[in-house]
């Protein structure tokens, strides 16, 4: 019944589910843009974590491709280096899952790596290689805004290649270490770059790690996460940290980041209103999702996604 529910799902949510985006890339990527820097608006940013990973295979340049087409604000992508000091695109700290390769991307050259194909969500081996940083840039320019996990520790790396590809306008770094820390490290490079601190609401000193945060650099979003719905920041609804100008980011990717509020609930569990609306009605106006397309339709349904 699940399966036969997943198909109809479109059906359900509306017409437009699965259609790809009616607006220019490059007019959609300054929408989104203004909406990034506008914490009051109601507008919903869609963030495709790892790409359109169950079409693609996660963290290719054809998954990028796709968020292009669905009409995505912004792609998640993760970091690795490779021997020869080459940023390249791969989120396990091995090669083993998503690639044909084995063993530690550190251990290998860029030329060795790009010898291996990706797998796909089932395992299989497909025709795509592992991109580089730059290449995913390279596509991603005046297309889309793209979200750079895992790459924290590569910081000056990732602006230098933002800046070599004309693109530093559209990447948004992060991290959970604290602000003092973060400054001490790349103070001179924060004013440069849009930067989302990351925040456990289950600790206690979550309020204060965000007050810090809003007084020293005003970074340009928070991501929330959140194993239980019960933490006092989610009871403020979160608007009081958007009253400050910040956006707030939540992912819904599975339910020990967002309190049991996520794509599954919504999708699997045929309950939309309880997962994505939930967020919403806190306050949410950036999800990550592993079921773009999904989201996007519902959001859309709702005009809160142009």
């Amino acid at each position: 019944m699940k399966s036969l529910f997943i198909l109809l799902l479109p059906v359900l949510l509306g017409p437009t589910a699965y259609a790809q985006s009616k607006n220019p890339p490059a007019a959609h990527l300054a929408a989104a843009t203004r909406e990034l820097h506008n914490p009051s608006s109601n507008q919903v940013l869609v963030i495709a974590h790892r790409g359109d990973w169950r079409n693609a295979p996660e963290n290719s340049l054809q998954a990028v491709k796709n968020c292009i087409a669905l009409g995505v604000d912004m792609v998640e992508i993760d970091l690795k280096k490779t021997k020869d000091g080459q940023l390249i695109i791969l989120h396990d700290s091995t090669l083993d899952r998503t690639t044909t390769g084995r063993g530690r991307p550190e251990d290998f050259t860029l030329a060795e790596i790009k010898q291996l194909y990706l797998r796909n969500g089932t395992g299989h081996p497909t025709r795509h290689r592992v991109p580089t940083f730059e290449e995913v840039m390279r596509a991603a320019k005046n297309q889309i805004l793209v979200n750079v996990d895992q790459g924290y520790d590569y910081f000056k790396e990732v602006y230098a290649t933002l800046v070599a590809t004309g693109t530093l306008q559209q990447a948004l770094l992060k991290n959970d270490r604290p602000v003092g820390q973060v400054k001490a490290e790349n103070g001179d490079l924060l004013p440069k770059v849009m930067f989302m601190p990351v925040v456990n609401l289950g600790k206690a000193d979550a309020r204060k790690i965000i007050a810090d945060y809003q007084a020293a650099i005003h970074p340009t979003a928070f991501e929330m996460i959140f194993a239980q719905d019960s933490a006092a920041l989610i009871k403020s609804d979160f608007r009081s940290v958007r009253a400050k100008g910040t956006k707030v980011w939540v992912n819904s990717l599975w339910p020990a980041l967002c309190g049991g509020h996520d794509d599954d609930v919504a999708v699997e569990e045929q309950q939309p209103q309880a997962a994505w609306g939930w967020l919403l009605a806190r306050g949410v106006t950036m999800i990550q999702t592993d079921r773009p397309a999904l989201l996007l339709d519902y959001l859309r349904a709702r005009q809160l996604h142009k």
